[in-house]
């Protein structure tokens, strides 16, 4: 039976909306499901930012990431090592993976990039959910998780912009869209 791949992150960043390339990925949430959105397993980690360590309260005041949770966590580099260690025994069973938007892949790609990483992920297909959702819907324009759960006549799930939470609501919706 295939499986899908859903990834979120949560990212540094400030109200003032920095630049993808001055963001760094401080939380990975993941969530293998079937094609009917059952999960099969979860992947959840805090990552320690390199280049601004100290998150802003904006970014606090969002995710609800403390700092102590910043501060007690590996790099990304060993946490990318314990998620492909991970992911290794999906690959099998992987149809592709995919986020609600973009941002998420392309955050993900600068990050190999920068930190010299691999990926099994690189070598899947990946699915923008938020594309894919407006158009299964006939939308005018793309719409936030929370407002394409409503309108799927579904509530979120625990606490939103906690990469976790975000992944398995972003499942929920999968099967939606992929039955159109």
């Amino acid at each position: 039976m295939p499986h899908w791949l859903v990834i979120d992150l949560e990212a540094t960043t400030d109200d003032g909306g920095w630049p993808l390339e001055e963001m760094e990925v401080i939380e990975i949430g993941a969530s293998i499901v079937t094609r009917s959105g059952r999960e099969v397993d979860h992947f959840q980690r805090f990552i320690r930012p390199v280049r601004r360590p100290l998150l802003t309260p904006f970014c606090r005041q969002l995710t609800r990431i403390t700092q102590a949770n910043i501060d007690s966590a590996m790099p990304m580099t060993q946490v990318w090592e314990q998620f492909e260690r991970w992911l290794g025994q999906h690959l099998p069973h992987l149809e592709a993976w995919a986020s609600w938007g973009d941002y998420d892949r392309k955050q993900l790609q600068q990050e190999w990039q920068q930190k010299q990483l691999n990926s099994a992920l690189a070598h899947l297909a990946h699915h923008n959910l938020k594309q894919q959702f407006a158009q299964a819907r006939h939308l005018k324009q793309a719409l936030g998780l929370n407002s394409a759960l409503q309108l799927a006549g579904l509530q979120f799930h625990g606490q939103q912009h906690r990469a976790l939470e975000d992944a398995r609501n972003t499942a929920r919706l999968l099967p939606l869209i992929l039955a159109d």
